[in-house]
């Protein structure tokens, strides 16, 4: 089974620890810093077993990016992960709303993110 995921996060810390974590569990990863890269790459490669959104981001926040990204034929059935700082309850609701199929508040938990990504596979 192909285990590829794809980050997108602003900030490139974030992306280092989330692909050595993932790395050390058997999972390819690819990675972006902006909402309309990772939109390229999914249109290019639908070969992702899920995608690690950032809803926080400068420029196109995660929240229109999965909104785009349910739309698009190639990539509409990856599942997305929410990942966001912002922890109060409406805010995973929010993120469920806009099509991610599961949440995970930073500072993430490494446990809970693989339980996560193994529940969507």
């Amino acid at each position: 089974m192909n285990k590829k995921i794809l980050i997108v996060d602003d900030d490139p810390r974030n992306i280092f620890a989330l692909k050595l974590t993932l790395k050390a569990r058997g999972y390819q990863t690819e990675s972006c810093t902006m909402a309309r890269e990772a939109i390229s790459v999914l249109e290019r490669d639908g070969q992702f077993q899920a995608v690690l959104m950032d809803m926080m981001m400068p420029e196109m926040d995660g929240y229109q990016a999965i909104k785009i990204i349910k739309e698009m034929p190639s990539a509409r059935d990856i599942p997305i992960i929410a990942v966001t700082a912002q922890a109060m309850p409406e805010d995973r609701q929010k993120c469920l709303d806009a099509g991610a199929e599961d949440y995970i508040s930073k500072p993430i938990d490494v446990d809970k993110l693989i339980t996560a990504i193994e529940k969507l596979m």
